[in-house]
């Protein structure tokens, strides 16, 4: 096992980790965005009032990108696994 072999499924982990993770920040972020301009234009400043909107969205896009984020982690989980006697021997 060389370093450059440590280093690419290191890099292809971050690569899927960031992909998985991504449509869930990206939810959040954008529900946050336009909660936030809310409260800017009606001066309502309470701080729990993002919480539960971001949980609605952030679960919906579980449910719609679920199985997309689960097939490319189990495609990345058996790559891993059908590579292990190339990486041992």
């Amino acid at each position: 096992m060389t370093p450059t072999t440590v280093i690419e499924i290191g890099r292809q982990a971050v690569e899927v980790t960031l992909l998985v993770s991504a449509p869930l920040f990206i939810a959040a972020l954008v529900t946050g965005l336009l909660i936030s301009v809310f409260q800017a234009a009606t001066q309502i400043n309470e701080a729990t009032l993002s919480f539960v909107p971001k949980l609605i969205v952030v679960f919906i896009t579980l449910i719609v990108a679920g199985p997309w984020m689960i097939t490319l982690l189990t495609d990345y989980m058996q790559r891993l696994y059908s590579s292990i006697p190339g990486i041992i021997g």
